[in-house]
């Protein structure tokens, strides 16, 4: 069938951006010309929330009585690093801006979008942009740009709620977060004194075969997010399936489980039945609480990954991945600093793991040693709950496929991300 419409990628991405700075400059000018007509709506934390309630869960402003708000956050950050007595210097980056846009159709019927700007604005994307209709709070149908719930930090990875500078490397190089797709499925929430019970399922368009088809000569599932027409058609007509449930106690915590799995390769062409089909399986475990009295949080997720590679694949591309993150993250003084009423100081520490080839050579029995370890300890202020300035030391070891002494990279970062 002959395509009638081509998409054209920088042309969308020119007019969000002036969809964008229309709206900022009209708030603006808004807030100029009489404060009492913008208002902020800040994060709901009083209920018993879930990761899955983080796209909404956020601070908005909100225009008069127009019935769209809008928010967002940006990042910031520097760093310098050094890889077995290497360095490259000093540099600065801005991986990220996003921008939200919220708005109530009708009652029980929400529309969300998050656009972000990569990398000082030279990638723009929808990372999410759905419809919502609410059946009954324990039924909902929503549709659009999905954030498929693999894990937690996929569902919930905005800079500003986070002390660590760089995202955790289980969830950014197994889990490839933040991982969206077309598609459509259901979501709901069961609500019982102290407890809180959801769950999520979806079907999206997928993987393609670029997680293992690719520069970079190893099972890399993130090279599937250069695939940018997953937004308009499945690479191979077999969905994607993401569910997930999770459960929360309001002094206990949250635990979630949660399954991603499809088929990744182009099995047939015009009837033609080229290959078998291929499949790959994310299975992945979270936890979040904050311990009473103290207030120290922490927040963990596992995950593993199962690739069906080809026998005519050497054994560098893993067909079985590992990894994941703990954090723990203590406040130490809540008081009036430097002016700002309520500010917080935190120290944190992240332990990280990704084994990217889990498994032994067939001709030794030897383990198959593709792995990196990290160690993040933190420091940071918060001078609201909004905004928060970063100080990192980043030390993690990488051992290559052979299981040779790793290299050692460690890092001095600094960065700032917050709300607008």
């Amino acid at each position: 069938m002959k395509k009638i419409f081509t998409y054209n990628y920088s042309e969308m991405n020119r007019i969000l951006l002036s969809i964008i700075i229309t709206a900022a400059t009209t708030g603006t000018s808004l807030a100029q010309s009489d404060s009492s007509l913008v208002k902020r709506i800040p994060a709901d934390t009083g209920k018993l929330h879930l990761n899955m309630d983080a796209i909404y869960n956020r601070p908005f402003l909100q225009m008069d009585k127009l019935p769209v708000s809008i928010g967002g956050y940006l990042e910031a950050n520097s760093s310098y690093s050094g890889t077995d007595g290497v360095t490259e210097g000093l540099s600065f980056r801005v991986p990220r801006l996003s921008v939200f846009i919220s708005s109530t159709i009708k009652k029980r019927i929400k529309f969300l979008s998050e656009i972000e700007f990569e990398e000082g604005g030279r990638e723009v994307g929808i990372e999410f942009a759905s419809m919502d209709i609410e059946l009954h709070p324990f039924l909902n149908l929503r549709g659009g740009v999905i954030i498929n719930p693999i894990g937690a930090f996929n569902q919930n990875h905005d800079g500003p709620k986070w002390e660590f500078i760089d995202r955790p490397i289980s969830a950014t190089t197994i889990i490839p977060s933040t991982w969206s797709n077309a598609g459509f499925g259901l979501f709901g929430k069961y609500a019982y004194h102290k407890w809180v019970w959801a769950y999520e399922a979806y079907l999206t368009n997928g993987f393609d075969n670029t997680i293992i088809a690719n520069d970079k000569n190893r099972t890399w599932l993130p090279s599937s997010k250069q695939n940018t027409e997953r937004f308009d058609e499945s690479f191979n007509g077999v969905p994607l399936v993401t569910a997930k449930t999770a459960i929360r106690h309001r002094k206990i915590g949250e635990v979630g489980l949660s399954w991603m799995g499809g088929v990744y390769n182009k099995f047939m062409e015009d009837g033609l039945r080229l290959d078998a089909r291929r499949r790959v399986d994310l299975f992945a475990i979270d936890f979040n609480t904050t311990i009473p009295r103290i207030n120290t949080c922490i927040n963990a997720e596992w995950v593993w990954a199962i690739i069906d590679v080809p026998a005519t694949y050497t054994q560098q591309f893993g067909n079985k991945q590992q990894g994941g993150f703990f954090d723990i993250v203590q406040p130490i003084i809540k008081r009036k600093m430097l002016g700002w009423e309520k500010s917080t100081l935190n120290i944190a520490l992240r332990t990280e793991y990704a084994d990217y080839n889990v498994g032994t050579f067939k001709e030794t029995g030897e383990n198959i040693s593709d792995h990196i370890i990290a160690l993040v300890p933190g420091i940071s202020f918060r001078p609201s709950q909004l905004t928060v300035v970063r100080f990192n030391y980043r030390y993690h070891w990488e051992t290559d496929l052979l299981g040779n002494p790793p290299s050692k990279t460690a890092a001095i970062q600094f960065g700032i991300s917050t709300y607008f």
